[in-house]
């Protein structure tokens, strides 16, 4: 049963409510670990959905380009004081579509075609956008990148520094998509000072964890934030840039009319609710316990023999490397999928594997937190992806199989089931 309701959708085109239905459900039975998913509230889905969808209000509050703007502009001004109150910032832009146009409006407000751009590397836990080879930012920039160290799995902020002095770049980045450790902000700040760059930080994964006290925050260290809306801030598929007050009018005008059009209204009256519901204590309460949830699944797969990336975690993130349980991350994240357990496969730092068949596997607990599991329960869904995992390994277990090892892959699903029908998901529940 789909909160808000899904009558008309049904009546309208039942082909596609049966899709959406069907979907609440997987999500609803799975253990969705995967580490940039979450689950919004009924209220945000419902700002989602609403009228403000056939708004078009290109241009900024007070300066449309449209008329007809009398409630849209508050909506997006109360978007915009709810994040700079949430987060301290002076500034904040909430109209980029999703993380990788924030992250270009940087570039498009500070940099030339051919400057040279430093970022953590893509292997290593960076992002697309940072610079590397494949992206626009390293086809119409010149990409210099840092790595972490082989022995900690940790930034090494001595390269960063070197690094920087030698290259001279006039943006750095920090920040990333599977960094598992706690990101130095002020060193990074240090660093940029001393080479005259752009210091913009990547908080795409940790946002929440930062706006309810989980993880240092990068204002008053970084010239400019960027980051989605979604993942650990528990919002809609959005995002928002933040700056010094100095910053500001190059960030807007690079956001529109740099590289959109018009907002997402609904998208934006919807992160509006998110801000709100981040404000909230018990939302900091929410994110100290995604991370404590972290470190007892981090600790838990240790004890059974896992090698994290930097031995453990100090966010919502583990990075797995499987080299030595003899499965590459590919066929055991489908094997963990057909048994339940949703999460995906990553590179590691030195991986000798190709990007699209990796050694590794991505996990976060932001998901399961929202559903209300506790750290008590994490040795359990260590067991589960253990077994899940060695069966993988000995080629059993993956969708489709019969025999012993379906019914092993069976047992772990209808045991993940059991557990989470006592977890309510927000925004559906199976029909009484």
């Amino acid at each position: 049963m789909h909160q808000p309701s899904l009558s008309q959708l049904r009546d309208q085109d039942p082909d596609l409510a049966g899709l959406v239905e069907a979907e609440a459900r997987r999500q609803f039975e799975k253990l969705r670990l995967i580490a940039s998913e979450n689950y919004v509230s009924p209220a945000v889905l419902e700002a989602t959905g609403s009228v403000l969808t056939n708004k078009y209000s290109e241009g900024y509050a007070g300066r449309r380009y449209y008329e007809g703007q009398q409630l849209v502009d508050p909506v997006e001004l109360l978007a915009v004081e709810r994040a700079r109150e949430l987060f301290g910032a002076e500034h904040a832009n909430v109209q980029p579509y999703s993380g990788s146009p924030a992250n270009l409006a940087v570039y498009m407000a500070f940099l030339n075609p051919g400057d040279t751009v430093m970022g953590l590397s893509l292997p290593m836990g960076g992002h697309l956008t940072h610079g590397w080879s494949v992206s626009a930012t390293g086809k119409w920039f010149n990409p210099v990148r840092y790595e972490v160290r082989a022995d900690t799995g940790r930034v090494d902020m001595d390269q960063v520094r070197d690094l920087a002095l030698k290259e001279r770049p006039k943006l750095i980045w920090c920040g990333g998509t599977a960094i598992p450790r706690t990101i130095d902000f002020p060193a990074f700040a240090e660093i940029a000072r001393e080479t005259g760059a752009v210091l913009a930080a990547d908080i795409a994964h940790i946002a929440g964890l930062i706006a309810g006290g989980a993880h240092p925050s990068p204002v008053g260290h970084a010239d400019v934030i960027t980051t989605t809306t979604h993942k650990t801030l528990r919002g809609p598929r959005g995002a928002m840039v933040m700056a010094t007050a100095e910053h500001a009018a190059a960030i807007d005008k690079a956001v529109f009319p740099g590289l959109q059009g018009g907002p997402h209204n609904h998208t934006t009256a919807a992160i509006a609710v998110a801000l709100r519901e981040a404000a909230r204590p018990e939302f900091a309460d929410y994110a100290h316990r995604v991370v404590a949830n972290a470190r007892a699944l981090a600790a838990a797969l240790v004890e059974r023999g896992f090698d994290l990336i930097s031995g453990g975690t100090d966010n919502h993130l583990i990075l797995i490397d499987l080299t030595g349980k003899g499965v590459p991350g590919k066929p055991a994240a489908k094997a963990l999928d057909a048994a339940g357990i949703e999460l995906n496969h990553n590179a590691v730092p030195f991986d000798p594997r190709k990007p699209f068949d990796p050694s590794g596997l991505r996990i976060g607990t932001a998901a399961i937190t929202t559903r209300g599991l506790t750290p008590d329960r994490m040795p359990q869904v260590a067991a589960w992806i253990d077994d899940i995992v060695q069966a993988a390994a000995r080629g059993e277990g993956g969708e489709g199989t019969e025999g012993a090892e379906g019914r092993e892959r069976e047992r772990v699903a209808g045991e993940i089931r059991e557990l989470l029908a006592d977890h309510p998901m927000p925004g559906w529940a199976p029909a009484p």
